[in-house]
């Protein structure tokens, strides 16, 4: 495969931001790395996400009385979550589990875990970033969440308590304090918070590249082929494509929203449902703003990226092979244009990837108990590029042994496959 005979020989599934940065991580540990992707590193949805990361969004989607929000948004097709009707029988199992994790001693637990994975994220970033050469990828310049009256943001209360509570810095700012911060706003955005802590990567796509480059140049091998099945061995596991396969002691699935149909194959069911999100990129319009925008009464997110400013936003549950609906996209503008004066939507790039969601807003990540040598690190969601870089030194650490403090090993019981019902293997 690579390298010495004597290295820890592993596989990495799936080559987005989570395989990348595990791949990293495991490097530095010493392992020799097979990366496995029939598409370029990062190329997917890693490519396209709102680049923000988000060190305290430890409040899951699934906030008590999200019942109440959801059902009239599920019936505008344009608004910020939307289920086509041909996609009601399959996607209501999923929404029914959704409606379950807001319960508030589940969203508490859900919390705690989040934050343990969160934690020092913008801070890991940055260090990755200079590790591979590319500092300049991440940008600490803070986050403004905007609302069009006091009003409105008092109805997030609970979730920004909830991340006041796990440590999140938060400013409440009004009118004069976001035209200080962003003189672009829209008059229409009366109050705010902002967090002077968080940040953004200035370009997803060249992020992801320059990790997959530090990650061959240090002599990891990148396959590029679709895995079709897992398989255990006498020796660990096999990953096949039908015309070729591969095999090592360990293998980690970080194939994003493909990874359920690699694990039910080997009898694993677990309740992985694809958001598909959708953005615009506004060529030549990144001056703007000068920092990751949230329009929060519509969730969008604005970032003034390397290649333009880039809105994003919305939730789509439908299937995996469905075509993308660019009208979901296209709605963005009129948001984009609601929240920002005098910029030009006209010349607009259109993108739609796959976020893989779980209904408690909690990644899988860990071993698989009762399959030793698979390891588990997918469903991370809206914030897969945030928790990337941690989910890769965990991954990193349990598979070399390595001792871990109490937080963390409960926030990898919280995160295990195991707490699905039905599970096997």
């Amino acid at each position: 495969m690579t390298s010495s005979t004597h290295q820890r020989q592993v596989l990495v599934v799936g080559a987005g931001i989570v395989g990348l940065c595990i791949a990293h991580a495991l490097q530095r540990g010493g392992a020799a790395v097979t990366l496995i992707d029939p598409n370029p590193p990062g190329s997917q949805c890693s490519s396209g996400n709102a680049g923000a990361l988000s060190s305290g969004s430890c409040a899951p989607l699934a906030m008590p009385g999200v019942l109440k929000d959801t059902v009239s948004m599920l019936f505008d097709p344009v608004g910020p979550l939307h289920i086509p009707a041909h996609y009601w029988t399959r996607g209501a199992p999923w929404l029914a589990r959704f409606a379950l994790s807001s319960r508030r001693a589940t969203v508490a637990r859900i919390a705690d875990a989040l934050h343990t994975l969160l934690r020092g994220s913008v801070e890991a970033h940055a260090g990755l970033a200079r590790d591979i050469g590319r500092p300049e990828l991440v940008r600490r310049s803070g986050q403004l969440h905007l609302y069009p009256d006091a009003h409105a943001r008092g109805k997030d209360a609970a979730g920004w308590a909830l991340k006041e509570a796990h440590g999140l810095r938060v400013e409440r700012v009004d009118r004069a304090d976001i035209q200080g911060l962003e003189a672009a706003i829209s008059p229409a955005y009366a109050a705010g918070v902002f967090l002077p802590d968080e940040g953004s990567v200035t370009d997803p796509q060249d992020y992801c590249g320059a990790i997959a480059q530090a990650a061959l140049a240090a002599g990891a091998r990148l396959v590029p082929a679709r895995v079709a099945t897992l398989q255990r061995t006498a020796g660990g596991w096999r990953a096949s494509s039908g015309d070729a396969q591969w095999e090592a002691p360990d293998l980690v699935l970080s194939a994003g929203a493909w990874s359920a149909r690699l694990l039910a194959g080997l009898g694993l069911r677990v309740p992985l449902q694809t958001q598909r999100g959708y953005h615009l990129q506004l060529k030549g319009q990144q001056q703007a703003i000068s920092r990751v925008v949230v329009l929060a009464d519509r969730k969008v997110f604005m970032n003034p990226m390397d290649r333009g400013l880039r809105i994003a936003g919305t939730v789509e549950i439908d299937a995996l092979d469905r075509p993308p609906n660019m009208r979901r996209a296209m709605v963005l503008a009129e948001h984009a244009r609601a929240g920002l004066e005098g910029i030009d939507t006209d010349d607009a790039g259109t993108w739609m990837g796959h976020r893989p969601c779980l209904p408690d807003s909690m990644p899988v990540i860990g071993s698989v108990p009762g399959a030793p040598g698979l390891w588990c690190a997918f469903g991370h969601g809206h914030l897969g590029l945030t928790e990337s870089v941690n989910t890769g030194t965990w991954i990193a650490d349990e598979l070399h042994g390595r001792l871990v403090d109490v937080d963390r090993q409960q926030a990898l019981h919280a995160f295990s496959i195991a707490r699905f019902k039905g599970w096997k293997v």
